[in-house]
């Protein structure tokens, strides 16, 4: 019998696309223990948390050294934000994740803009203001709606939709009270929105698949511009035409930054808007796979996730891979919103499948019971031969789960 050598993973955030990863991770028979920095409570529950700071590189490499870790993935944006990974590849330790360097465009809606500019990549028009009354002189001009957001991009960064020049001009108000150093501005392009995964090495690159993305709070695209309320995979309205077009503009941007010694490995998300049959723009990135689509595309993926990344960390992504793999099925997802705090959440034990329901941060009481947050507490992933299937076992989970101040979307892959 061939002795398998078990390898310890890091991985470093503290959201539910780490604690979907950690649980994936636990699956895999070559990997050994799986730790999680900072993690929470709730991740606490499946892997083994350390009480480091995502951005504290320093201190995550001591106890990466300390604890035999194999492979450190990074899929926090502050922890990609601090170049761990630069700090970690000068220290000769294996690390899945993209320098700041090479990710300042997913990290910042201006670079971002400014790169898509650059490189002809259709994005709706914009404006990067760093004093108030040029943005609101913008906003005056600019026909109505708007998306008026700040620099950062992340998931918990401001961005509004405004449908009024009034409301426009209090959010920018709003954004430089809170020192924003700089505020975008872009038209609101209607139309479906997708992201597209896409994986690489910094010089090789495959697709993973498209995801239809829903972003805002009410049903058919009303109400609060959200980090995400729902998701369905493959978004099949994206054409193979639409497919090779994001692709070329991949290609080019991996390709740019390579020129300028800069060359991005990970996961990178392109967010993009249909606006015709085989016409799209893109509106921006993301340095890894979204909250909300992590479990989603972890139980569609049919590949090994640590030999995934490991391919791509010690360089033999393009000898290892020629596609990437996924097992046919269809995914729904959907988001669990509270308007309200200190709700006791009861029904989750209904749940059969552990996977199927990812908590974000959210408390439980002394009796361990879920206790909700204002905003976004869980996730629910439900996969089928069909979206149909997929989508009805969803919506029976979504029945079982109940809470004060529930709120989702019902119209998901409708």
């Amino acid at each position: 019998m061939t002795r398998i050598n078990k390898k310890n993973v890091l991985i470093v955030g503290n959201s539910a696309k780490e604690y979907a990863l950690a649980e994936k991770f636990l699956t895999y028979e070559q990997v050994g223990k799986v730790f999680v920095a900072p993690g929470n409570k709730r991740i606490a529950e499946i892997a083994e948390c350390v009480d480091i700071r995502e951005d504290a590189s320093h201190e995550i490499l001591e106890f990466v050294l300390k604890n035999d870790i194999y492979l450190t993935i990074a899929s926090s944006d502050i922890a990609i934000k601090s170049d761990i990974a630069g700090f970690f590849q000068a220290n000769n330790q294996l690390i899945f994740a993209p320098t700041a360097d090479s990710a300042q465009f997913a990290l910042s809606r201006a670079a971002a803009k400014k790169f898509m500019y650059k490189l002809q990549i259709p994005t709706p028009k914009f404006g990067v203001f760093e004093r108030e009354q040029l943005a609101i002189d913008y906003v005056k001009n600019s026909p109505m709606p708007v998306i008026v957001a700040s620099d950062i991009e992340s998931e918990t960064s401001i961005k509004s939709a405004c449908s009024t020049v009034k409301l426009a001009k209090a959010c920018v108000s709003d954004l430089f009270l809170q020192n924003e150093q700089k505020v975008v501005i872009e038209d609101f392009v209607s139309g479906f929105a997708f992201t597209f995964y896409v994986i690489t090495d910094g010089y090789n690159v495959l697709p993973i698949l498209p995801v239809r993305d829903y972003k805002f709070l009410e049903d058919g695209d009303g109400g609060l511009l959200t980090c995400g309320m729902g998701a369905f995979a493959p978004d099949y309205k994206v054409s193979d035409s639409v497919v090779n077009s994001i692709m070329i503009n991949v290609r080019n941007i991996l390709s740019s930054l390579e020129k300028r010694q800069k060359p991005y490995l990970g996961i990178l998300g392109i967010d993009c808007i249909m606006v015709g049959a085989d016409n799209f723009v893109t509106l921006g990135f993301t340095p890894f796979i979204k909250n909300h689509h992590a479990p989603l595309i972890f139980e569609l993926i049919n590949e090994n996730l640590f030999t995934l990344f490991e391919a791509c960390s010690v360089g033999s992504f393009a000898d290892d891979y020629e596609t990437i793999r996924l097992n046919g099925r269809s995914g729904v997802s959907a988001v669990l919103y509270s308007r309200l705090s200190n709700s006791i959440v009861t029904g989750t034990e209904l749940i059969e499948d552990d996977s199927a329901i990812v908590p974000f941060d959210i408390p439980k009481n002394e009796y361990m019971e879920y206790v909700t947050e204002k905003g976004r507490n869980f996730v629910l992933t439900q996969t089928s031969s069909t979206l149909n299937r997929a989508r009805e076992l969803l919506y029976d989970d979504i029945d079982s789960v109940n809470f004060d101040g529930k709120k989702y979307r019902t119209d998901i892959c409708n």
